[in-house]
């Protein structure tokens, strides 16, 4: 008769053999099993959450889950930077973000994420040119206008609106404030679509801003585009000259829209989500929609965009230093 000890070790093998047998189809089944959250840190209707909802919409289409938009507005970006960073490295979870995402680490003492260890760098989505726009009650119909209505009527219509603070029209505007010498007052809002409605309503003035969400209202009527900040002038907006063109120059400014992936995440789900993000770049539809609200389509490899990420931290750095805005 076999001994207890062999008993024993008979009966652990079976339990292993058996649990092996159960949680084998759990581990070989196929990414993704379950839906996928898209984290935007930014409010609805801003130029990351509508890239995100177009690629999302892609990525569901194709690989059979759903891709949810996860908005989670707070401190520029920062609070769903820094969930992203924590989250599984299971897939899961994509974060979508602005040019913040290079800002932030020099605006705040505190950052809530670590660029250079906490993400893996998936490709820069698209790339928007910032415009500098105003409610149609503002007096003037150009930038040079707008510098002198500003000055002839301190505090009136002084007042301007972004997505937030680090954000690069923050900068922009923190740069067009310095080269006139106009004493500019920033409204920080959690993110464009409030900022937009805030300035559409004629609460702020001045909107400084990615083109993404100000075409519509543009092309609408609602209000009155003085320049794009972009080496030329935008296809989507041919008679509104450039920050040069209107007698300000070195002021260029453009937002990016990016995907990552916390860090650990498989090299397959990386590549896959890589792949389709591509494919979904090179989609007509997507194509024609990024085109009508001024978003250039991208899709560079992860090493560029890597590489990117570093050289504007570096860029901003300096921007935030010069303009001497205090980190927070």
């Amino acid at each position: 008769m076999p001994s207890k000890e062999f008993r024993m070790s008979f009966v652990r093998c079976l339990i292993a053999l058996v649990a092996l047998t159960f949680s084998a189809p759990a581990l070989a089944q196929p990414y993704p099993s379950k839906p996928v959250r898209i984290i935007v840190p930014f409010a609805a209707a801003g130029p990351v959450d509508v890239v995100a909802r177009l690629v999302g919409q892609k990525l569901s289409e194709k690989l059979g889950q759903q891709f949810l938009i996860d908005n989670q507005v707070g401190a520029g970006g920062n609070t769903g930077m820094g969930n992203a960073a924590r989250a599984a490295a299971d897939g899961y979870t994509i974060l979508f973000v602005s040019s913040s995402y290079v800002v932030n680490p020099s605006l705040y003492a505190k950052p809530t994420y670590d660029p250079d260890k906490d993400f893996i760098p998936l490709t820069m989505l698209g790339d928007i040119a910032n415009t500098v726009v105003v409610h149609p009650s503002v007096p003037a119909k150009s930038l040079q206008e707008l510098v002198a209505v500003m000055k002839a009527n301190p505090g009136k219509y002084n007042n301007y609106a972004t997505a937030g603070v680090g954000t690069t029209p923050h900068l922009s505007g923190e740069l067009f404030k310095l080269t006139t010498g106009v004493d500019m007052a920033h409204v920080p809002f959690p993110g464009a679509g409030p900022a937009m409605q805030s300035t559409v309503a004629g609460h702020t003035p001045i909107m400084f801003t990615t083109l993404a969400p100000a075409v519509p209202q543009i092309k609408a009527g609602n209000l009155c585009a003085l320049a794009v900040l972009a080496a030329a002038r935008s296809p989507v907006l041919p008679d509104v000259p450039t920050m040069a063109e209107a007698g300000f120059k070195d002021q260029e400014a453009n937002t990016f829209v990016a995907a990552l992936l916390p860090s650990g995440t498989p090299k397959p789900i990386v590549d896959l989500l890589y792949q389709e993000m591509i494919a979904a770049l090179k989609s007509p539809d997507v194509r024609d929609r990024f085109g009508a609200i001024g978003v250039d389509a991208v899709g560079n490899s992860s090493a560029d965009f890597a590489a990117q990420i570093k050289a504007e931290i570096v860029k901003w750095r300096k921007v935030i230093e010069a303009a001497k805005i205090n980190r927070i």
